[in-house]
């Protein structure tokens, strides 16, 4: 096999060969400097490991977004997974409408709650109560409270990589925006929270067997992406995750699935149904709420019991069951139920896949794309299996920024770091695919080229 060279060194000069201008996100982003802390309301967003400065967004409609210069994009962000059905469904967006129109928010209970909570609720094999909060961070934090309520001991363990949201107690050895800006945990957070987390590697069994034996007596639960894929696409064996389900109920430790991302995207019942596992307690994100603000977090009767107000684990929040995004959920889940929803997502993101994995093969780059379901991750190497966070070199994000820089000036997007993952939305139609196929590969001749 010929070697391949490293990246080029001639990026820059795409600029001088595209009509790619994006003069008003630079303005803005200036002017947002000046407002906000690195110029963003969330990390990742301002480019730190990417070429060039944040994309200023204007409006977005299907798979499609268009940017404050007017530049059109084919998007695989899709707002970091939530926007199953793509942007402004509109069906979504006149339920969104309707639910305005009544009020947008009570801080008191609507019958829209009680909707979106049935349809999960008779959909899903692991709830059976849940309660809704605004966001993933607050969900998972909620559940960990959960967990140590309802057992009465104080530990957790995490997996190294695995992202939670940034609960002060989870923010150790995470993935996703510390993993893009070199570190592995946060300023604020004080030791003494930390140390009431155990963080171990992914795929190691024997080192968490040794853990459990030692510390079943402290540790209240574990808590794992099923699907990790905010530090890339950490596919699991499926030995492990049985494995980790039955060291759980044998040590008696609660099982806590994160499918913020994974959830209702590989499947209505996420990678519970998919793996065919019954965590005790799981969480989701803004999915259920059609990309809106919010996040749930559902359990057995017997372990929700333990909740505010009929238990004595306290969480609360004004916008709880806000309407509007509860109205959002219900359009949104209703169509993700629809025969085949799922199956037809799969099998046009693996077209998707195979059309770039073909030429990456043909042409021998160290390039792989892991894919589950409707989510997909550029893997920089040659490996068949990148399992675990330190398995990723992170030199190989060198190619990621370039591909990046590549892509957005020719109107693909992809969310600004290497380390997320992708998405194809149900409104990704065959011809989108296919013509950002097309450009990714140009894209990795150029920055494989000798």
């Amino acid at each position: 096999m010929k070697p391949v060279a490293p990246p080029s060194t001639l990026i820059y000069q795409i600029s001088f060969i595209s009509m790619y201008t994006n003069h008003q996100s630079e303005q803005l982003f200036e002017k947002a400097k000046q407002l906000m802390p690195g110029g963003v309301n969330s990390p990742v967003r301002a480019f730190r490991s990417v070429y060039g400065t944040p994309i200023f967004f204007k409006n977005g409609k299907g798979c499609h977004v268009t940017d404050e210069d007017g530049n059109k994009y084919i998007d695989f962000c899709c707002s970091w997974g939530p926007l199953i059905l793509g942007h402004a469904d509109p069906d979504v967006e006149e339920a969104i409408i309707a639910a305005v129109r009544n009020g947008t928010s009570f801080g008191a209970p609507t019958a829209l709650e009680n909707q979106l909570a049935a349809l999960i609720i008779d959909n899903h094999p692991v709830v059976e109560k849940i309660r809704f909060v605004s966001s993933g961070t607050e969900a998972v934090m909620s559940a960990l409270r959960l967990a140590r309520g309802y057992t009465g001991k104080s530990k957790i363990v995490k997996f190294e990589g695995c992202y939670h949201g940034h609960a002060d107690s989870l923010l150790v050895k995470a993935g996703s925006g510390l993993v893009t800006f070199g570190v592995s945990t946060s300023a604020g957070v004080p030791d003494s929270f930390a140390a009431e987390t155990i963080v171990l590697p992914l795929n190691d069994l024997e080192a968490l067997e040794q853990t459990l034996l030692a510390q079943q007596q402290e540790i209240a639960a574990i808590i794992i992406e099923p699907i990790p894929a905010n530090n890339g696409l950490l596919l699991q064996e499926n030995n492990f995750l049985t494995s980790l389900r039955a060291l759980c109920t044998k040590y008696g430790i609660l099982l806590i699935f994160d499918e913020v991302i994974s959830g209702f995207r590989v499947g209505f019942s996420g990678a519970s149904g998919h793996y065919n596992i019954h965590p005790d307690i799981v969480t989701f994100g803004k999915i259920i709420g059609g990309g809106m603000p919010v996040g749930a977090y559902g359990a057995s009767v017997e372990i929700m019991s333990k909740v505010s107000p009929d238990g004595p684990v306290y969480q609360a929040g004004t916008l709880s069951g806000n309407p509007v995004a509860m109205a959002a959920g219900i359009a949104a889940l209703t169509k993700c139920l629809q025969p085949n929803f799922y199956k037809d997502l799969e099998d046009k993101t693996s077209f998707f896949i195979d059309l770039i994995q073909k030429e990456i093969d043909k042409h021998h780059y160290p390039v792989h794309i892991f894919h589950i379901g409707s989510i997909f991750w550029w893997s920089f190497s040659n490996a068949d299996a990148v399992r675990s966070a330190d398995e990723i070199d992170a030199n190989s994000m060198d190619y990621f920024k370039k591909l990046h820089r590549f892509l957005l000036e020719r109107g693909v997007y992809f969310g600004p770091s290497g380390y997320e993952v992708g998405f194809v939305s149900a409104a990704h139609e065959k011809e989108d695919l296919v013509e950002a196929a097309m450009k990714i590969n140009e894209g990795l001749a150029f920055i494989y080229a000798t």
